[in-house]
């Protein structure tokens, strides 16, 4: 067994195909089939449900997975950590966020950190709590920005998570519409009589806004559903309605403004996560210092987000 076997393993396992595959490995795929076979043989057991036109993996193949995964990033680690202490200006960062926090605090963390180490490889995975934390857990991601109500790891895997800060969720309005109260707050009752522009049933915001909507008995009047975040912040913008959001994803955002609800209270909180039994490379060390760095300092920029660190 070898890490190009197992490699080529993972790939036709994701996409399905091994034409496809071959492709995106830039091999032969006479060459990758050779590997498959050669794993198969040497492992004792067949890894994929061969069909015209489709693969399965075998009960062998689903078991492989996860640990083949597992062993392709730590062995991309040791080179990363092998090629920093050599002194090489390199690494890499797999960096996983929730897209509310891709527009907020990853960005300027993202900013902050590639301006003092440019040469450093980043990539980013968007997602929920739940898939992020499962791609902590193959090895796909080496850091993760998690909330709290989401995000159990898998049995057998260790995950140590700082909390960062919590925040509230709060309304936003358009800033060159009349504001929504004269007093700082808006309860409950009253937002429910407002347009509300509300997410897809994919985010845990939409699921914690609905929940807190039936315990008080109201049923909002939703004027839009079933947006994306960029897309109900720019609704909102142009003053189709009101939204709930995070209050972080109101900084830098001249065209919003907010305020807070009086009851219920809802609030997230948001922490960063590795797999404990993981020894993070240099690089994400760097990344895991910039993210806390501007954590504290957005905290600091609005009542409605209180600082863990």
């Amino acid at each position: 067994m070898n890490l190009e076997q197992l490699r080529g393993f993972v790939e036709v396992a994701r996409l399905g195909h091994f034409t496809r595959a071959s492709e995106h490995l830039h091999l032969a795929q006479p060459s990758l089939s050779r590997q498959i076979s050669t794993l198969e043989r040497e492992l004792g057991a067949e890894l994929f449900h061969r069909a015209r036109g489709h693969i399965a993996l075998t009960a062998a193949g689903e078991t492989l997975l996860p640990r083949a995964q597992r062993m392709l990033a730590e062995a991309d680690a040791i080179r990363d950590e092998m090629g920093e202490l050599a002194g090489l200006r390199r690494g890499r960062v797999r960096l996983g966020a929730p897209p509310t926090l891709c527009i907020s605090l990853v960005a300027e963390a993202i900013s902050s950190f590639h301006a003092a180490h440019p040469d450093v490889d980043l990539h980013l995975t968007e997602g929920g709590s739940r898939l992020l934390v499962e791609q902590l857990a193959v090895g796909a991601v080496d850091i993760a920005l998690i909330t709290a109500s989401e995000g159990l790891p898998p049995a057998g895997v260790s995950l140590t998570r700082t909390p960062l800060l919590t925040e509230e969720l709060v309304v936003v309005s358009a800033a060159s519409e009349p504001p929504l109260s004269t007093r700082p707050h808006i309860d409950l009752e009253q937002l429910a009589a407002l347009p509300l522009i509300v997410f897809d049933e994919s985010y845990e915001l939409r699921a914690t806004t609905d929940t807190v909507f039936r315990a008080a008995g109201l049923t909002p009047n939703r004027v839009l559903e079933g947006a994306e975040m960029d897309s109900v912040l720019r609704f909102v913008e142009r003053g189709l309605g009101v939204a709930i959001v995070p209050a972080m994803v109101l900084l830098d955002r001249p065209a919003l403004r907010s305020v807070r609800l009086s009851h219920p209270l809802m609030t997230r909180t948001v922490s960063l996560a590795h797999r404990s039994d993981v020894t993070p490379a240099v690089a994400v060390s760097a990344m895991r210092k910039a993210i806390l760095s501007t954590a504290a300092a957005v905290a600091r920029r609005d009542a409605a987000i209180t600082s863990l660190i």
